[in-house]
């Protein structure tokens, strides 16, 4: 109903016209088969007849031409015929007082809101007039009667008019604000799938090129001409966990990706507590690795924090084994205490052997990535040369209290 309303005058002006000729028709009806339903306002032998009434009628539908597209214009029309009434014929047929109502109606529905504002005052102001005027010439009872017609003819198609307008105003500013919410919608609906996409790439970041740029790494050193077998041995085993380990990673992303009710259960996100086999592999690649845990006794992070920490350890890790193979790194993960940030330094000096130039050895989007996770929590990253080395800092916040260790290895 709100919808056809909010639409109603966008119709056709053939519509318009439809309208000025069901109104004559009518008044031509009343008149045939209703002659006295009219209010005589004088009798006169030469008062015009049926003919002159008919023309008054005519005019006052001429103005219904105009109801949607100029409303003032066709009530001004109509109220030219109503007058016609008293001062010419002596009478004013129903008909006439049926198309002037309706004008009076759209009048207010149509127009903008300054002219329907003045129409209705102009009405209210006429009403009030003419039941002055009948007061001091008829006396208290006829004027009574004079204002209960007034306000039946006039300010009913008023009040009418007024509510319809409300109702379709009302229509238009839900629509706009439904158009608005959906455009709100959808740029959200944008930026999260935009945020998820950067949250995919950068796990995908982290298990792809992390591990694969190891074992791209290590089998490089492994097929150099003169390499002794059991070295090769060593470097094959470390190949395959790191090729397991990958596999399992991302077969957990997968999971994550499918739907809820997969019979595959997602293995909880990578710990800081799980440092130690990520440090063994660097080991294994190469790296002289010392891990330091200074956190506060009874520090605890929430899984995005632990997540983030993890990442950005694993990440430097395999930068240094990249772009320093043994080098000597150290890895310290420090809080001041108990919902203090979690800090995470990880520094590595010059490689002791020249860079090798494997396939995913070039450099990447690793260290924005790791910046993008540490805002992701809240927190801040930097990385930088370091004298003859490379040093990532960043600074997590720790909002979740939970049980936590302090040790040293």
């Amino acid at each position: 109903m709100i919808s056809f309303l909010a639409h109603r005058d966008e119709a056709s002006p053939w519509r318009d016209a439809g309208a000025a000729v069901a109104w004559f028709a009518f008044g031509v009806l009343v008149l045939q088969v209703l002659p006295e339903l009219q209010i005589t306002w004088w009798r006169s032998p030469d008062a015009p007849g049926t003919a002159a009434a008919l023309v008054v009628l005519a005019v006052g539908c001429s103005g219904a031409l105009l109801r949607r597209r100029h409303a003032p214009t066709g009530l001004l029309i109509g109220t030219l015929a109503l007058l016609a009434g008293p001062f010419w014929l002596g009478r004013t047929d129903i008909g006439t007082i049926a198309v002037v109502t309706d004008l009076l109606y759209c009048a207010v529905v149509y127009p903008p809101r300054r002219t329907a504002r003045i129409v209705s005052v102009t009405a209210g102001v006429a009403i009030a007039g003419l039941a002055l005027v009948s007061l001091a010439l008829q006396g208290t009872r006829i004027a009574a009667l004079h204002l209960l017609n007034l306000v039946l003819i006039i300010g009913i198609p008023l009040l009418w008019g007024t509510e319809v307008r409300r109702h379709r105003d009302l229509a238009v500013a839900e629509r706009a604000r439904a158009e608005e919410a959906a455009r709100v919608a959808a740029r959200d609906r944008d930026a999260a799938i935009a945020a998820e996409r950067a949250r995919m790439a950068r796990d995908l970041h982290d298990v792809v090129a992390g591990r694969l740029s190891a074992i791209a790494l290590q089998s490089e050193a492994a097929l150099q001409p003169g390499a002794d077998p059991e070295l090769v041995r060593r470097v094959l085993a470390t190949v395959r966990e790191s090729g397991v380990a990958a596999l399992g990673e991302m077969r957990t992303m997968i999971g994550l990706l499918r739907d809820a009710d997969t019979t595959d259960p997602p293995t909880a996100p990578a710990r800081l507590s799980e440092l130690d086999a990520l440090v063994e592999d660097a080991r294994r690649a190469g790296l002289t690795v010392r891990l330091d845990d200074d956190r506060a006794a009874g520090t605890g992070l929430p899984a995005p924090v632990e997540l983030a920490g993890y990442r950005i350890v694993q990440e430097s890790l395999t930068n240094a084994i990249k772009h320093a193979p043994g080098a000597a790194v150290r890895v310290r993960l420090a809080t001041d205490g108990t919902g203090d940030p979690l800090r995470i330094e990880v520094t590595n000096g010059a490689g002791s052997r020249p860079a090798a130039q494997a396939p995913g050895a070039r450099a990447g989007t690793g260290l924005a990535g790791l910046a993008e996770r540490a805002a992701a929590v809240g927190g801040t990253l930097d990385a930088g040369p370091d004298g003859d080395g490379w040093t990532v800092r960043a600074r997590l916040p720790v909002s979740e209290p939970a049980g936590g260790t302090d040790h040293k290895r």
